[in-house]
């Protein structure tokens, strides 16, 4: 709910939500499950939400070793020439990554953006293939990039347009909602630099950089955004361009839950909240109509697979079980029947000595997905419940004695079928 007014609860298949915007989703940021979606595959402009693609590559680079946030840069031409969202860089003028990354993730400042992009990459435009490469790592399917910011190729400085890339910038809702969930899984720290209200970039500036993301918890206070604020949002990023409209992606934490939502293409000015306010009909959404349920303990036993085949051990078979929980979202007061579609051992047979918790294998289980109504599967580790030692030289000798006579007598009694 927000701070300033409430949304009326929605039904739990997804239908009054009455959202205005071209596409939408809604997902758990724990799982990467989907609660609500609308168009979520049509790739469209995301503007200046292409930025958490840089923000994931810098972090990326920086937990790599190859950058470091006290690194100074020294801005180049292609920076100072931006337009929109910016710092005002000046060609020559020397900031450290971290300054720039904040300019970035808070103002949502193109100079800055560019400036780091050129930095990891070299160039922009190589900067821009990495992050379609990325992209596919990442199982964004319908995402291209052109640029690190998210302008239009018109709005680029010509001189820094890229040649050997087509088209124009694009992500679908669903690839959005998923690069989120990548930033949140690897770089959870990103978050200390999305919830930041504001912050001054040069200590001469008069003006504070103000964070575009009014949905931040802390704006409750604020008497100018206090009917935007939503409890829990500390992340991630907004965007607008007057081909994309007004988008935004946003991740609120409440009671251990942790949602991703996603809003593309909401009319109106850049300046009057609506996509804030559809973001909470999707926050309402899933916070009043969903809850966790653990559908599958750790440490659980799978039936009919309750132990697997051993070579050379003391015994012939070690016991296994779950290395993790399945947790899904579930419509509150509602269940899914989960059932095991394929174990598979990491080698078959296994082959003593194992340790007690080993990985031995994988389980996979299917469940029809409560908001799609689509079967969806979920692959969990088998580890092994206790120790699968060696079996002594004699015990093997004997062991091979007997499955040779076993074979030769099974052998005769086949002659006499």
């Amino acid at each position: 709910m927000m701070f300033g007014s409430r949304s009326a609860g929605a039904a739990p298949d997804g239908a009054g939500l009455n959202l205005d915007v071209k596409s939408a989703l809604l997902m758990d940021a724990a799982t990467g499950q989907v609660l609500y979606e609308n168009n979520p595959d049509t790739a469209l402009p995301p503007a200046s939400m292409t930025k958490m693609m840089t923000e994931y590559l810098v972090f990326k680079t920086i937990k790599e070793g190859k950058l470091s946030w006290d690194q100074v840069i020294t801005v180049q031409e292609n920076a100072a020439l931006q337009v929109g969202s910016r710092v005002f860089l000046a060609e020559g003028d020397k900031h450290t990554v971290e300054d720039l990354y904040k300019a970035m993730a808070i103002g949502s400042a193109n100079d800055a953006t560019v400036q780091l992009a050129e930095t990891v990459a070299g160039s922009e435009e190589a900067f821009a293939k990495m992050m379609n490469e990325t992209a596919k790592q990442l199982g964004m399917t319908n995402a291209h990039f052109i640029n690190s910011t998210g302008l239009d190729r018109a709005d680029m400085p010509e001189k820094y347009r890229p040649t050997s890339i087509d088209g124009e910038t694009v992500m679908s809702a669903r690839d959005t909602a998923t690069l989120a969930y990548h930033i949140l899984k690897d770089y959870p720290e990103f978050l200390d630099y999305s919830k930041i209200q504001s912050f001054k970039f040069r200590e001469r500036d008069k003006d504070e950089v103000t964070n575009w993301d009014w949905m931040l918890e802390s704006n409750k206070d604020n008497p100018y955004l206090r009917k935007f604020a939503y409890p829990g949002v500390d992340g991630l990023k907004t965007g607008h361009t007057e081909t994309a409209g007004n988008c935004f992606t946003g991740t609120s934490l409440q009671n251990g839950t942790r949602l991703i939502a996603v809003v593309m293409g909401v009319p109106g000015g850049n300046n009057d909240g609506k996509r804030f306010l559809e973001t909470a009909k999707l926050f309402d959404y899933g916070f009043n109509n969903f809850e966790k349920k653990t559908v599958v303990e750790a440490k659980a036993a799978v039936p009919d697979h309750e132990s697997l085949k051993v070579k050379k051990g003391a015994h012939k078979s070690v016991k296994a079980v779950t290395a993790t929980d399945v947790t899904l979202m579930l419509p509150k007061g509602k269940a899914t029947d989960v059932t095991v579609s394929e174990v598979k051992p990491a080698a078959d047979p296994l082959v003593a000595p194992i340790k007690q918790g080993d990985k031995v294998g994988t389980v996979t289980y299917t469940y029809k997905d409560p908001a799609s109504q689509k079967d969806k599967s979920v692959t969990v580790d088998l580890i092994a419940a206790e120790d699968a030692k060696k079996a002594g030289w004699f015990k093997l000798l004997l062991r091979a004695i007997g499955d040779f006579f076993a074979g030769l007598f099974n052998g005769i009694v086949d002659l006499f079928k």
